[in-house]
């Protein structure tokens, strides 16, 4: 793609990356048949060709409409077409660029400037967000149907561990999952502990800082960012040899703090050390896999339908290590269609394109339901949220499940 970038932007570092991805590009549309929002609409600006092309055109000096931002706004950020491209385009981060560009000439309006700067302050937010959702959970059981479906049920988390290990690693809590799903970090305390790896929580550690980055706050972001990097920076100077990520929604945005952070001059080498060292849940366990299976006694082969997150499978390209696990613990995965296909969570996507983000849950829990499963098994907060809200399905962290198999194990072994 030839491009002949505005003065504005051509000599910044965004200018610059901005023009080698659009170079990249040979507008061959193989993204078009892997795009959730193309598959929906079936026009070519929701599609990522179309949005480069939108990108492109702002990047050139074009006037900016609002009818650019709302094709940018629809999109989800899954990265599908990445992984779909022959050409390796990186479509995330030139669409961070354009969406930080479109942000800045076309005002939004009081109320959806005001929607998004309370999903940033909120969500981000651990104690408001758990205190908010504590009432909303404690009302549940009195308000209309609609509105309970919305409202998570409570749910509580069992021991975490305290053994001291001399393998040690970091955990980054997250911003919502302590409240919403609590077990989910100590039901991967336990399995570590069990393969011999304490895990330490910073508690001066925050949100990743991808609810600002995707939301157009990139300073926000970056103070989130910079925070984290503090917090953990001294504790990897004394022999914690990992940073381990539950969610995978935060995993991608901690394993691309080296990019953002490239040009600061005090951070950039830290931070490309804090992306070299953070690790997917499931890269850890897989690391162990063979201390892992005498450790569990197999499931009484439970039908399991796995929902493998964009960032895992597209953001972080982890295909089939946590369906590989669960099959050794004794579970019998269905065979989902479309695996690769969002389900419309997306951070706040599920919240600011509500009509879409329900056809795509719709979509998606059809091709998940299709085999009949007991409980349906992710690895992403966000989607585990908006899954739930749509069926009668348990839909689980796929840790949780592993932990319980260990214990069946460990319960076996003791019986008398």
């Amino acid at each position: 793609m030839q491009t002949n970038l505005a003065d504005f932007i051509k000599l910044t570092p965004d200018g610059q990356a901005a023009d080698q991805i659009l170079r990249s590009c040979v507008h061959c549309g193989f993204c078009l048949a892997t795009c959730p929002t193309y598959q929906l609409l079936g026009d070519e600006l929701d599609s990522p060709r179309g949005r480069i092309y939108l990108i492109k055109q702002m990047l050139e000096g074009a006037p900016v409409t609002a009818k650019t931002q709302l094709h940018l706004d629809r999109c989800l950020t899954c990265r599908a077409c990445e992984t779909t491209c022959p050409s390796g385009v990186q479509y995330g981060h030139l669409l961070d660029i354009g969406r930080n560009i479109a942000e800045q000439s076309i005002p939004r309006g009081l109320w959806k400037n005001m929607q998004r700067w309370g999903l940033r302050k909120l969500l981000s937010n651990r104690l408001l967000f758990g205190a908010l959702l504590k009432f909303g959970q404690l009302i549940r059981p009195v308000v209309p149907t609609s509105l309970r479906q919305l409202i998570p049920a409570r749910q509580s988390a069992s021991a975490w561990p305290n053994t001291a290990h001399a393998r040690r690693m970091l955990i980054l809590d997250g911003c919502v999952q302590p409240a919403l799903s609590p077990n989910i970090n100590a039901a991967t305390a336990r399995v570590l502990d069990r393969l011999g790896i304490q895990l330490i929580r910073p508690g001066n550690a925050g949100c990743c800082g991808a609810l600002d980055q995707h939301l157009n706050a990139q300073d926000a972001a970056m103070i989130a960012i910079k925070r984290n990097i503090d917090a953990w920076w001294p504790l990897l100077q004394h022999d914690c040899e990992a940073i381990v990520i539950t969610a995978s929604g935060c995993g991608v945005m901690v394993k691309d703090y080296g990019h953002v952070l490239r040009h600061d001059p005090e951070y950039a080498a830290k931070a490309a050390r804090i992306s070299g060292l953070t690790r997917d849940l499931s890269e850890i366990i897989a690391g162990e896999q063979a201390h892992l299976a005498a450790l569990i006694s197999p499931a009484q082969r439970e039908k399991i339908a796995f929902h493998a997150p964009c960032t895992l499978q597209h953001g972080q390209m982890i295909v089939g290590v946590i369906e590989r696990m669960l099959s050794m613990a004794g579970f019998q995965l269905t065979t989902v269609a479309d695996s690769h296909l969002c389900c419309g969570s997306s951070g706040t996507y599920s919240i600011l394109q509500p009509e879409l983000a329900r056809q795509l849950r719709s979509n998606k829990l059809d091709a998940l339901n299709n085999g009949a499963p007991q409980t349906i098994a992710t690895a992403n907060i966000g989607c585990l949220t908006h899954l739930q809200s749509g069926t009668g399905v348990p839909v689980r962290h796929w840790i949780e499940l592993i932990d319980e198999a260990c214990t069946r194990r460990t319960k076996s072994l003791t019986a008398p």
